[in-house]
């Protein structure tokens, strides 16, 4: 099985993010209830949309905040199960 990387990724709304894969499969992703079951100041953050759009990718990861404040398994994000 050849590794699985976040190659793009767009704000669709609300915590809302569509993510594209290395193998060119898409999924949207809805943070909100992660945000909501796991209150967490570090996490409590990203509530505001606008922080939440910050986001990045970096070595195929989408990362949130300058020390990845917030990561998720790429295999989670592509199976909808964060």
């Amino acid at each position: 099985m050849s590794y699985l990387s976040v190659s793009n990724a767009s704000y669709k709304g609300d915590y809302l993010v569509e993510i594209c894969f290395s193998n060119n499969e898409q999924r949207i992703v809805d943070f909100g209830p992660f945000l909501e079951k796991n209150p967490h100041p570090q996490y409590n953050a990203y509530k505001d949309k606008k922080l939440f759009q910050s986001f990045k990718i970096e070595n195929g990861n989408l990362v949130w905040g300058k020390d990845w404040d917030l990561i998720f398994p790429v295999t989670d994000l592509y199976n909808g199960t964060i």
